[in-house]
């Protein structure tokens, strides 16, 4: 089984353990690769961009979502920002880290929606910097460079946290990404036996770390440059990583605006059924 996966600190409690799964390999990449990872049979599973779910939908062998674990918040998500030089509602161009095609979305919906500003997205890679002779007006920012290598707050003092702007939209929780599969995967018989089993021990694992922040912290936050004390409060109070029924109707919610936007095309979340509970063949 190859499952791939983001290195980010907000994947740690999805992920620290899985280098002990023999049945397994694990492939490390940036979010907006891991759908393009599933759908070129790369990967059989992947913690994928819920925005890529939508435009993979077009796709001969579209993805499914797989319940058993995700990156969300239910409020201020910490590191994912809109951070601009001019107040918000002069807003016209956004230079987009490169890294997440759902937090890009997100940022357009909440432009949209909340100060009725449709911008321009221009795609900057954080990683590859070309120094311009000035610096971009607004930044969206997502990741743990949010926290280790943002600009100055004196650069760039207007700042919207774009996972409690949405809370303050729709009063639901946010989905960043969830485990995926492809479609073909789980109609033919051996394989949905074979994703069914790797889905639960995604969710055990999942459920085990969240027993362990403290380690996860020390371990993986700390080398990462993370203060400790907010490593823990985004760990252990911002994130969400339990797929239940509020993050399946925010899932719904979120692809049916930016569908009415035409952000993306018209698409239902078709869930796994993990009410099985196979071992691995």
């Amino acid at each position: 089984m190859k499952i791939a996966a983001v290195s980010y600190l907000n994947t740690a409690p999805l992920i620290q353990g899985l280098d002990a799964w023999n049945d397994a390999t694990i492939l490390r990449a940036v979010p907006s690769q891991i759908a393009t990872m599933i759908l070129n049979n790369q990967a059989d599973i992947g913690l994928a961009s819920i925005i890529d779910y939508a435009h993979a939908s077009t796709h001969q062998d579209p993805l499914v979502l797989i319940p058993a674990g995700m990156i969300g918040c239910d409020g201020p998500t910490l590191t994912v920002k809109l951070i601009s030089s001019v107040p918000i509602n002069q807003i016209t161009t956004v230079h987009a880290d490169t890294d997440s095609h759902t937090s890009i979305a997100l940022c357009d919906l909440i432009l949209q929606k909340q100060h009725t500003i449709k911008a321009t997205f221009i795609n900057h890679d954080f990683r590859n910097p070309q120094t311009p002779s000035t610096p971009p007006q607004t930044l969206l920012v997502i990741g743990d460079k949010v926290v280790t290598n943002t600009p100055s707050p004196k650069l760039y003092p207007h700042q919207i946290d774009l996972g409690q702007a949405w809370h303050n939209l729709t009063s639901l929780p946010f989905v960043y990404a969830t485990w995926m599969c492809k479609h073909s995967a789980i109609t033919n018989p051996e394989s949905r036996v074979n994703i069914i089993a790797a889905a639960h021990v995604l969710e055990r694992t999942m459920l085990k770390n969240q027993t362990r922040i403290d380690w996860i912290i020390a371990n993986c936050a700390t080398p990462a440059g993370w203060p400790t004390d907010l490593a823990k409060e985004y760990l252990g109070q911002l994130l969400r990583f339990k797929v239940d029924n509020r993050a399946k109707q925010a899932v719904q919610t979120f692809l049916t605006m930016t569908a009415d936007l035409n952000i993306t095309p018209q698409v239902h979340p078709n869930w796994l059924d993990l009410s099985q509970t196979p071992t691995l063949a």
